[in-house]
């Protein structure tokens, strides 16, 4: 069985950085792209950042120049570091992963369980 489980949530004042990892798990054969969601109350989840195999990058415009992906292909994890954080990026955060398990003929949509993000003074 595969799963995503995320790390590094918190509590952070406004201007201040976190750094959130999501590790896969399970028998996996594969890993095309990463990427990180999140989602406030009361709106829509939303794409923040996501990674290729290939380590291309895109971002949200509204996190762009603050947020940073990266990938450890190895460890099967992926990375966002957060800096400058503004109350707006207030919201719960979920990892994704389009993975391709040992013997199966189909990707898994992969998600994690999603880590509380508050910034506030």
């Amino acid at each position: 069985q595969v799963q995503l489980v995320e790390s590094g949530g918190g509590l952070v004042q406004p201007g201040g950085s976190l750094r959130l990892s999501c590790a896969a798990s399970g028998s996996i054969f594969s890993i095309n792209d990463m990427g990180w969601f999140r989602q406030a109350p009361g709106k829509q989840r939303e794409l923040v950042a996501v990674i290729t195999s290939a380590a291309t990058t895109n971002y949200d415009a509204s996190v762009k120049g603050r947020f940073t992906i990266s990938r450890d292909d190895v460890k099967h994890t992926v990375y966002l570091q957060m800096n400058s954080l503004k109350p707006e990026d207030t919201a719960v955060y979920y990892c994704h992963a389009d993975i391709l398990p040992w013997g199966a003929s189909s990707w898994l949509n992969a998600w994690g369980q999603g880590t509380q993000v508050t910034v506030s003074s």
